[in-house]
């Protein structure tokens, strides 16, 4: 790698900015520019017979040519596929190739061959089998905060054999500044993310993640598992929704349109992704999996419970929204064409014979609201501002209303409407789920019949409950149990990833919690399981 540090190589690599490759939680020394590959490898959008690779490669000149190798050996004896593609800094250096022409079910080794020979880094993934496939692992993550910890999760998960393909449900960056989320002194390590500054432009959006892939953990699990992806709200901006979000004063942040194109475009660069906003994976027969977008493209504002309690009678005007603009059949999560297509796609695939329907959502759709002691649990020093929002969750329960409006929860006839659409075309349904920093398993159901189950993973590293409870774990994940009949077990308390393992008759779940991410290990424990069989729609 060739270290330069000329004008000329700061114009042809400014869409970055010079402090891009400081690694994250080691000794940073000068911020440097360089060139050559920065950034390691990455696989995606498997299929049967084909693979999106990624990598970045920063030239010497205006614009670099790559080739990419596939083999299936690790001493690239035979290339049994390839491409060329050209990149520069109109897409900051990254470069997507798909190949073709590969068979199921097979582990291939690939590597990127820059204009002067040089090699990037060996990358492992596997293509999708073709049918009559009687086992499949994934592994799951969301929410992966830099500054709170080590990604011990990514770590422990590349290092799996039995994992063949990693699925990320959203909050793969965050948008903060540096001090806001976490606060300077929760910072683990001096895992700084950068700019420093909240991310706004496309060249801050880039510099995210060039922060965050330059990550070793993060880096291992591309470079050994396919993987794919979809959004949350942090790749862009908290709470974020088609027209804005709650982390963005238009005022003061200038045009969301423009924020968010700037967001989709760097995420689309730096991820070994689709342009497709929304995707179908066959696995085999086993499993249809479904990639979906709910934040961006078609969701509606979410409601806001906050002024209401500012009216002359809150529970008046609690009860008013219950009864009315909570409930309003306009409301949706995925927008009407996703909406139609997912309905249409659950039919395909069990008409033809695929066994379990498997879909991703980057939020929680089980139901759940606030047990009435969750003010017991608060530490003695809580904010004034944790006071008031779990006493508003208490107050809401007490009407029916669910804890977080920003999921599922408040917009119930959407979820009434997929739930209805996996009922009729009676579906093997599994729905994966992120966005909460903690774990979850539920049993759906609507107009009163089984619908499907939901496991919902734990942070890799973003805090969870813990962060304001001042009791037993255990005591908070009773009493939610016990308050929501549809959550049949929680853990409020621990990070780390899901492991699903899928087979004809059966779908197992284990919820990996690591021993800590304060410091860098992959140690790492099974905490709960949970199975479903083909055909129940509940757990087991």
């Amino acid at each position: 790698m060739t270290i330069r540090i000329d004008r000329r190589s700061f114009v042809l690599t400014g869409t970055l900015g010079l402090g891009a490759w400081a690694v994250p939680g080691f000794a940073q020394g000068p911020n440097w520019i360089v060139d050559g590959f920065t950034h390691s490898v990455a696989s995606g959008e498997p299929g049967p017979d084909s693979m999106l690779l990624w990598t970045r490669y920063v030239g010497k000149g205006d614009s670099a040519k790559l080739k990419v190798e596939v083999a299936e050996s690790a001493d690239f004896a035979k290339i049994v596929a390839g491409g060329e593609a050209i990149t520069g800094p109109w897409r900051d250096w990254t470069t997507k190739i798909v190949v073709t022409g590969l068979r199921p079910g097979t582990r291939y080794h690939y590597r990127f061959v820059a204009p002067d020979g040089s090699f990037s880094p060996v990358g492992r993934t596997r293509t999708l089998p073709d049918g009559g496939a009687s086992r499949f692992g994934i592994a799951i993550f969301s929410c992966s905060n830099l500054g709170f910890g080590y990604f011990n999760a990514y770590g422990h998960a590349a290092a799996r054999d039995d994992i063949d393909l990693a699925v990320h449900l959203g909050d793969y960056i965050y948008e903060y500044q540096q001090g806001n989320y976490p606060a300077l002194d929760q910072v683990v390590a001096n895992r700084l993310q950068l700019p420093a500054t909240e991310i706004l432009h496309l060249a801050d959006y880039r510099l995210r993640y060039a922060s965050y892939r330059r990550d070793p953990d993060l880096q291992a699990l591309h470079a050994a598992k396919p993987m794919l992806i979809q959004w949350d709200d942090h790749e862009s901006a908290n709470d974020s929704w088609e027209g804005g979000a709650q982390n963005h004063t238009p005022g003061k942040e200038g045009d969301w349109s423009l924020r968010r194109e700037a967001a989709m475009q760097a995420w689309r660069e730096w991820m070994p992704v689709s342009d497709e906003p929304w995707k179908a994976y066959e696995i085999g027969g086993l499993a249809t999996l479904f990639r979906t977008e709910t934040r961006l493209l078609g969701r509606t504002k979410p409601s806001s419970a906050a002024p209401l309690f500012g009216a002359a009678d809150p529970v008046a005007a609690l009860t008013a929204f219950r009864d009315g603009a909570w409930q309003d059949p306009a409301m949706t999560m995925m927008g009407w064409e996703q909406e139609a297509w997912l309905g249409a796609e659950l039919k395909r695939s069990v008409k033809a014979g695929t066994r379990w329907q498997l879909v991703g959502f980057g939020t929680i759709m089980g139901k759940q609201v606030a047990p009435k002691q969750a003010m017991e649990w608060l530490k003695p020093d809580a904010s004034d501002f944790s006071k008031r929002y779990v006493q508003a969750g208490v107050t809401m329960a007490s009407l029916g209303l669910p804890m977080n409006l920003d999921n599922w929860g408040g917009y119930p006839a959407a979820r009434a409407r997929f739930l209805r659409a996996a009922q009729a075309a009676s579906a093997n349904l599994v729905v994966l789920a992120g966005d909460s920093h903690n774990a979850w398993a539920y049993d759906l159901a609507q107009d009163g019949r089984p619908a499907g189950v939901e496991f919902a993973g734990q942070a890799v590293t973003s805090p969870g409950y813990e962060s304001s409870i001042g009791v037993d774990p255990k005591i908070v994940a009773r009493a939610l149990v016990e308050t929501n009949p549809e959550l049949k077990w929680c853990d409020t308390s621990r990070r780390g990833y899901m492991a699903l393992t899928l087979a004809p008759d059966s779908v197992r779940n284990d919820w990996l919690f690591v021993d800590t991410i304060k410091q860098r290990t992959t140690a790492a424990s099974i905490g709960h399981s949970a199975t479903v069989s083909r055909g129940r729609n509940v757990m087991a």
